[in-house]
């Protein structure tokens, strides 16, 4: 008997299993058809607890079984907050870090705007007594007739022993030329010896090549106030046989010939007399003059311009 064929005995083994059908899993809308209901059920057993606490008497069941539920959480509950301090004290040490930095940070720009309103305002006060004395000698008997003040800041000092301008914060476009005199509240500073569009080069009465007509006040003696011996002002050439007195002060002498006027008007104040010497051999005496405005710290100064231009 020939052996069965080798299909005919596979046919007969698939014959005789039997494969059984994979169990279905529940669709994607089933599932979230069951979710949905479960949370509609959760929220309405929510509310409904909610809702009988607060109409249930306060010595009720409900409330003693959330007394009992309370105390059997309480140890979770302080196991809990004892686990989240540390971070939320760390939460609140950055935060607070974080603040005080901003809050620092403000601060000091407040300062420094403080700071700097306190310094204007300082330099502003310190220049008001010599703003008043201006306005006082603009207003006074003194002031020069045929002129004019313009009040101006000094920018520039005299950079040392041996520099006798400083510059001021105004020129031509203020109506600034050159050889107009400069004074201060206390009297003559120089003259204006340089002059740009928004600035100008005073000379100071301490320059050697400054020379001012100038008369004691009290006997009308005549000379020159011009540097000295040891770098103070002088007046020269007085003759001998006058009298000039410690303590008298001196003034611009202004001009006596229309033909030749002064460059500085008559009257302006430039100093007193602090010494008077005289030896046999000299024909004039040594008269030392201490200028009335304080050259070497000047902040504010009035350059006098003429009303009528000169021919």
């Amino acid at each position: 008997m020939a052996p069965p064929s080798r299909s005919a005995r596979s046919a007969v083994l698939a014959s005789s299993v039997q494969r059984s059908k994979p169990t279905p899993y529940p669709s994607k809308a089933r599932s979230a058809l069951i979710r949905r209901t479960v949370v509609v059920i959760l929220v309405l057993v929510a509310l409904t607890l909610v809702t009988i606490s607060f109409r249930s008497p306060t010595a009720g069941a409900l409330h003693d079984m959330q007394g009992a539920g309370s105390t059997a959480l309480r140890p979770f509950q302080i196991a809990a907050t004892r686990v989240a301090q540390p971070f939320r004290d760390a939460y609140d040490y950055v935060d607070g870090l974080a603040s005080a930095k901003a809050e620092n940070k403000r601060l000091k720009k407040e300062n420094a705007a403080l700071r700097l309103a306190a310094l204007v305002s300082s330099g502003r006060a310190a220049k008001y007594p010599e703003l008043v004395k201006l306005l006082h000698f603009e207003q006074g008997q003194t002031f020069p007739n045929g002129y004019r003040a313009i009040n101006v800041s000094v920018i520039s000092f005299p950079g040392g022993p041996f520099a006798h301008t400083l510059t001021v914060a105004a020129g031509t476009s203020s109506g600034i030329r050159r050889n107009s005199p400069v004074v201060s509240g206390d009297g003559l500073v120089g003259i204006v010896s340089n002059v740009f569009p928004n600035s100008a080069i005073v000379t100071l009465l301490t320059d050697r090549q400054s020379a001012v007509a100038a008369r004691d006040l009290h006997n009308g003696v005549r000379g020159i106030v011009q540097l000295g011996p040891g770098g103070t002002l002088s007046l020269n050439q007085v003759r001998k046989q006058f009298s000039v007195k410690e303590g008298d002060e001196i003034v611009t002498d202004g001009t006596h010939s229309a033909r030749y006027p002064d460059l500085y008007p008559y009257g302006i104040p430039i100093g007193r007399v602090s010494s008077v010497g005289v030896t046999d051999t000299a024909i004039f005496l040594q008269v030392q003059v201490q200028p009335l405005a304080n050259l070497g710290s000047v902040d504010a100064v009035a350059v006098l311009v003429p009303t009528k231009q000169r021919r």
